[in-house]
């Protein structure tokens, strides 16, 4: 199952239950593979068979020769405490070590063609065998069969019953990826465009029956008044909120505000702009326009900071046969998160190189593959992903196909980093308080949202936990009154699949890392630290949209959620690397090393909000406006921001040039 940015643009899809091992007796000679089938494949939800020829491209992963041995390897290069500190592993090392073994994959291998299957790629860390073959191929060599099932208005593919393999090759198997399409209960969605305006401002997504060449996303238009910078335009024509008259909310900060905002400007005199290292960025699939686009905004917006083609590259997998259709997986969805992500690192770090990796889809066939190719070549020092899982509802075979991939990156001294979610606890999603997969792995830094205000000179003048509450200006009040309703906020929370991560003890609360837990037990608490997320302080950006007259051409707006914040971060620690060197996974540090410093500036807890004006269209004054207040830390969910460690922006948000010498 897998995956959707981070950002709100449409309404986020809640995922359905997805795991749950459904009892079934394996075929003599076979083993079951544990949770590996989807909850929501019941017999009362089965609408039909799978077409038996048709085809599907699936991944077999390995388990890896030395688990234990790796996990070991990566803690010691991350830890301060260890004499191994940064003294990390290249992709042979660990390849030789720890990777699945040569004789693992030809077991599979020999396995996947004898039963018909086309085999097909085997990565460089030997990570999983890629096998293409009929329904009809699957369900006799998995033991299963495939069936429609109705979930949540859609159509979707999945096995009747846990999946089985050879007993001869079941100890070589960690799970099978991609035979049921989970996925598509999961769909892009942004957070500061059209879907973030009313419903009525939400434009028809235009058809295609290819994710590679999808349209544009609908256009999307900055509503004024707006400010330049926070505090610049108050409201003074509308009733005041909680006794205050609020300010405007900003256009959208621009690249020289950001990094102001983060001392990087005074860094940048030192010619510290993340020169000689390389951050990788992971969505699915690539727009077509996505560098033209980044260029652009960085001429209007940042000329002195070009994105020129040498500092720019792509690695853009094809479409995955019988994966998702593009409607379900909305391609020009991923559009605008794939403009934010690179022209946000290349605002914080307009030295760096970018490197941006297309997955085929929005399944783990596609974004953990992306991922793994960037991991097992080495390929970048510090990696965004601004998507994840609507909660921790995922199969077991998933979790560790993917703890594998980020375990072998701390190891390498590669730093991922994942959007913490835009949906808070998921409560009012899910009905239930949840943290998001994989911002939950204990071997990726999550980073939550904040409320940023950027003042005139540059500096911050406001910032708090992003938590916000929507009041809509209706016939001369605000409705409902302050603090409004809930719309959005960053996620957080404790796990339910992972424990508590040795680097936590003793700084986060024991009453955070109890939530969620039976008995004595104690989660892994996300996120790790903050940057700007708040779409109502968000990030302008420019991308080619499709317009009302059909036209096409490029355009701006305002963004946020937390996959802005996730670039930020990756690009402030370009601008680490650059100066003290690869730091690769920095959670260790974090905690044990500047918890308690300057360094980290703890986010509290301040009351307000901003004053929003759109378009009823999204596009212009035609059909009105709406007006509404976009208010600080909505109490509606069971995640706050309070002074200390909290489970809405974690430790905090980096402290500039201290941030930058300490780490």
């Amino acid at each position: 199952m897998r995956r959707t940015p981070a950002m709100l643009l449409a309404l986020a899809m809640a995922g359905a239950g997805m795991t749950g091992l459904v009892p079934s007796a394996a075929a003599a000679g076979q083993s079951v593979i544990p949770d590996s089938h989807p909850r929501w494949a019941s017999p009362n939800a089965k609408v039909g068979n799978a077409d038996a020829a048709s085809k599907l491209t699936f991944r077999v992963y390995l388990k890896l020769a030395d688990q234990a041995g790796l996990e070991a390897a990566a803690t010691a290069v991350s830890d301060p405490t260890s004499p191994s500190y940064r003294k990390f592993l290249s992709t042979d090392q660990v390849r030789t070590r720890f990777a699945p073994t040569a004789g693992a994959v030809s077991a599979v291998r020999n396995w996947l063609t004898s039963a018909g299957f086309a085999a097909g790629e085997v990565p460089a860390n030997n990570a999983y065998v890629e096998a293409t073959g009929t329904v009809d191929q699957v369900q006799k060599a998995f033991g299963v069969t495939l069936g429609e099932y109705r979930v949540q208005g859609k159509t979707l593919r999945s096995q009747d019953r846990a999946l089985s393999v050879p007993a001869a090759v079941a100890s070589y198997v960690s799970g099978v990826i991609n035979i049921d399409q989970a996925t598509a209960l999961l769909k892009p969605s942004h957070v500061g465009a059209a879907g973030d305006a009313t419903p009525d401002a939400v434009q028809p997504k235009a058809k295609t029956s290819q994710p590679a060449v999808a349209p544009p996303p609908a256009a999307f238009v900055n509503a004024r008044p707006c400010s330049d910078y926070y505090g610049q335009q108050v409201d003074t024509t509308d009733p005041a909120y909680a006794g205050k008259q609020l300010p405007y909310a900003v256009c959208g900060y621009t690249p020289p505000q950001l990094r102001a905002a983060s001392q990087l400007d005074i860094a940048g005199r030192f010619g510290l702009d993340g020169h000689g290292v390389t951050v990788a960025i992971v969505d699915a699939f690539a727009s077509p326009t996505l560098y033209a686009d980044a260029a652009e905004y960085a001429k209007r917006h940042d000329p002195a900071h070009p994105l020129t083609r040498s500092q720019y590259s792509e690695i853009v997998f094809p479409p995955t046969p019988g994966s998702e259709d593009p409607d379900q997986c909305d391609a020009s969805g991923w559009y605008g998160e794939q403009s934010l992500d690179v022209e946000a690192v290349h605002a914080m770090a307009p030295g760096a190189k970018i490197l941006y990796v297309g997955g085929a889809d929005c399944s783990d066939e596609g974004l953990d593959k992306a991922l793994n190719t960037i991991v097992s070549k080495n390929l970048a020092q510090i990696v965004s992903n601004s998507y994840g899982n609507n909660g921790e509802d995922v199969p077991a075979d998933e979790v560790q196909a993917f703890q594998s991939i980020a375990i072998q990156a701390a190891a390498e001294g590669i730093g991922v980093y994942f959007s913490s979610g835009d949906d808070g606890d998921e409560s009012h999603d899910l009905g239930h308080p949840s943290a998001d997969f994989s911002a939950t792995s204990p071997w990726v830094t999550a980073v939550g949202g904040t409320s940023l205000g950027i003042g005139k000179d540059g500096r911050k003048v406001l910032e708090t936990g992003w938590a916000t509450g929507k009041s809509t200006l209706t016939n001369g009040a605000w409705n409902p009154p302050a603090p409004g309703a809930w719309l959005y906020g960053s996620g957080g929370g404790t796990s339910v699949l992972f424990p508590e991560p040795n680097y936590q003890k003793g700084v986060v609360p024991d009453a955070l890392a109890k939530q969620n837990q039976t008995g004595n037990n104690r989660g892994r608490v996300v996120p790790d630290i903050s940057m700007d997320g708040d779409p109502t302080t968000g990030m302008l950006i420019g991308i080619t949209q499709t317009w009302p007259d059909g036209s096409v051409k490029y355009g701006e707006y305002r963004i946020g959620g937390t996959s802005l914040a996730s670039p930020l971060m990756a690009g402030l620690m370009a601008v680490a690397d650059q100066f003290g060197g690869r730091h690769g996974f920095i959670n260790p540090w974090l905690y044990k090393a500047l918890s308690h410093t300057p360094a980290v500036t703890d986010v509290k807890p301040v009351d307000g909000g901003s004053v929003r004006v759109d378009y009823v269209n999204g596009i212009d004054a035609t059909d009105g406006y709406v007006r509404s207040v976009r208010s600080y830390n909505d109490p509606d969910q069971t995640i706050h921001t309070t002074r200390g460690y909290d489970n809405v922006t974690g430790l905090g948000t980096p402290n500039g040039l201290l941030f930058l010498g300490l780490i």
